[in-house]
């Protein structure tokens, strides 16, 4: 199977497993960063939802009318979901340490450690982050959150790779994805979170010397870029 990740800037990511697209937290539109992608040419099966803040769902219901996707995410933000007019029958929601089964895999919702509400203001649930298992192959995407003990039950899955934020101030820093990509047993990671705007700028080169200096992969593309998983 040929696995593909395409970085949209900021948390959004899109995987192409097989011919199969999953798009995570879109916010495309809003980024200044991102202007170059046209958001309307991004045509998911799937769009999934680590939690609610602006910065993660601004594009959802344009991508979802485009593309009619299926929207998975925790019961309360799925809920938001809802209201913005995407039908029952392409919500998804499921719940911390739930599991459910696609079509091109299984897909894990866990433990985050961030704040959560929707744009309209109402109460998210919680913040979460997924594993992916895709033929055997193990992907963790973490979401926001800090650096977290309940990181370390992933230790043992054999992550294949991790997307891990790397931005600070609102979620982990360097020095904490670091200690995360430990804590999980994961020696591939692709940073998501930063640069976006001015408080979670980074210094790149320091961020991937850090990383290379305990022997761990640190791949940052260039927002439309694809790299091979």
């Amino acid at each position: 199977m040929i696995m593909k990740a395409t970085y949209y800037g900021q948390s959004c990511v899109e995987f192409d497993f097989d011919g199969t697209k999953v798009l995570l937290d879109p916010f495309i539109t809003y980024n200044p960063l991102a202007k170059a992608i046209d958001v309307n040419a991004i045509k998911p099966d799937y769009i999934f939802l680590s939690h609610g803040h602006q910065d993660h769902v601004a594009d959802m219901a344009t991508i979802q009318k485009n593309s009619d996707a299926t929207v998975l995410a925790i019961v309360e933000t799925a809920a938001w979901v809802r209201r913005q007019g995407v039908p029952d029958d392409k919500v998804v929601e499921f719940n911390l340490g739930g599991t459910i089964q696609l079509p091109f895999g299984t897909v894990k919702m866990v433990y985050a450690a961030h704040t959560n509400s929707t744009p309209d203001g109402q109460y998210g649930g919680f913040p979460v982050g997924f594993v992916f298992n895709v033929q055997g192959k193990k992907i963790y995407f973490a979401g926001d959150t800090a650096l977290t003990m309940e990181m370390k039950l992933l230790a043992d899955l054999k992550l294949d790779w991790a997307f891990l934020p790397i931005g600070g101030y609102y979620t982990m820093d360097v020095d904490d994805a670091i200690k995360a990509a430990e804590f999980i047993n994961c020696t591939r990671v692709v940073g998501i979170h930063y640069d976006s705007f001015p408080l979670i700028q980074i210094d790149k080169q320091k961020a991937l010397d850090k990383f290379q200096n305990e022997d761990i992969s640190l791949s940052l593309p260039k927002i439309g870029e694809t790299i091979t998983l």
